[in-house]
């Protein structure tokens, strides 16, 4: 479940920032350290903010702290975070009203579906410098033309990850999932457009049709699946696997290069069929209550001096050129590793086999009793 939380260490951070004058919204006196002891880049540029809070409805398990304990003590902003592991979570509650988020982070094919429902405000681009920070492959997409309402955040894959340790005949396609063998033996996001796009995927079936016949046919296959998934989990999915209560999964593309980092034997598989693949935005809600404080955040945390973060928490397909390139000057070694695992750095002959998950309109409600009525059985 989301939880609404300002963790106990940035709300000391927080305070020790109003002590040094960060709580007047004016740069405090000699450099900003956080609490581990990073020090906190200068805004570039500073924004005015008359603002005191800002409000994240975000991914669990996505941002990194010292990033927001910077732009707390820079700023004087106390930063609340609410979390959700879905999509679908993430919509339905700004749908139903009473949530004052800032800032959100849908996946690509849910920003559309927002657009069309009023849920987006349309960004003010002479605010916003953070946009020229990226590689333009992740820019102008077909879900946000001119990106009018959505900055992009982190990038990725929904592929295989095995134990090759466990495991050791070789799993090449996401058909070899259904094997009897691996009964209560996989873990798999809890995601029903990447889970149910897998299936249609076996089925040779495009991963956004909204053919009745083939979604029923995709629905059968998917409940002789459902056997093998011990357990369903978007929030840190790769801990079933680490602590070996799962041999094998479908996971994002950081969860299973942080597995790798812990134990080698995890081996990232682009299947036969092509990986899923999608980007991550921020976004602002149409009633956002300060939307001074959402242009000061997403200006100052997509610096690149600050942005780089995200390579060595967070592993993700990185947008980001610039924080890549000031990676390669400022950490060589982070760098390095980034570009050379196939898993960050997406092989082009794999991007060229990706599927991307589109917004479906009038056919969502057949995908979503899809999924109800197979996690149900």
């Amino acid at each position: 479940m989301a939880r609404f939380r300002i963790g106990l260490l940035l709300a000391l951070a927080l305070l020790l920032a109003g002590c040094a004058g960060g709580g007047s919204g004016q740069p405090a006196e000699g450099p900003i350290r956080t609490a581990s002891g990073f020090v906190c880049p200068a805004p570039q540029p500073r924004m005015e903010v008359t603002s005191r809070e800002l409000n994240l409805f975000v991914w669990t398990e996505y941002i990194p702290e010292e990033m927001i304990e910077c732009f707390q003590r820079v700023y004087g902003i106390r930063v609340n975070r609410d979390e959700y592991s879905a999509n679908e979570e993430m919509y339905a509650k700004l749908r139903a009203g009473g949530a004052n988020y800032d800032l959100v982070m849908p996946t690509d094919y849910f920003v559309g579906l927002m657009v069309r429902q009023g849920m987006l405000q349309r960004l003010d681009k002479s605010k916003l410098v953070a946009l020229s920070y990226f590689d333009p492959n992740y820019l102008n997409l077909s879900f946000d033309p001119g990106n009018e309402y959505t900055v992009p955040y982190q990038a990725g894959t929904d592929a295989i990850i095995v134990n090759t340790d466990k495991v050791k005949e070789p799993v090449t396609a996401f058909a070899d999932l259904w094997r009897p063998e691996f009964a209560r033996r996989i873990v798999s996001v809890d995601d029903s457009r990447t889970v149910i796009g897998i299936t249609l995927l076996t089925l040779g079936y495009d991963i956004n049709t909204k053919d009745p016949a083939q979604l029923e046919e995709a629905r059968v296959k998917l409940a002789q699946l459902i056997p093998n998934i011990k357990v369903f989990d978007s929030d840190s999915p790769k801990t079933a696997l680490i602590g070996g209560d799962v041999d094998l999964g479908i996971v994002w593309t950081g969860e299973a290069a942080l597995a790798h980092q812990e134990n080698p034997a995890f081996e990232y598989i682009y299947p036969v069929e092509g990986p899923i693949l999608w980007q991550d935005n921020w976004a602002i809600p149409v009633n956002a209550p300060h939307p001074d404080a959402a242009y000061a955040w997403l200006n100052y945390t997509l610096q690149p001096d600050l942005f780089w973060l995200t390579l060595r928490d967070f592993p993700y397909n990185n947008p980001h050129k610039a924080a890549l390139e000031w990676a390669r000057t400022n950490q060589p070694e982070l760098y390095e590793t980034y570009m050379g695992s196939p898993i960050t750095n997406i092989p082009p002959e794999v991007l060229k086999r990706g599927h991307r998950v589109e917004d479906v309109g009038e056919a969502t409600p057949l995908y979503d009793r899809i999924w109800t009525e197979v996690k149900g059985q």
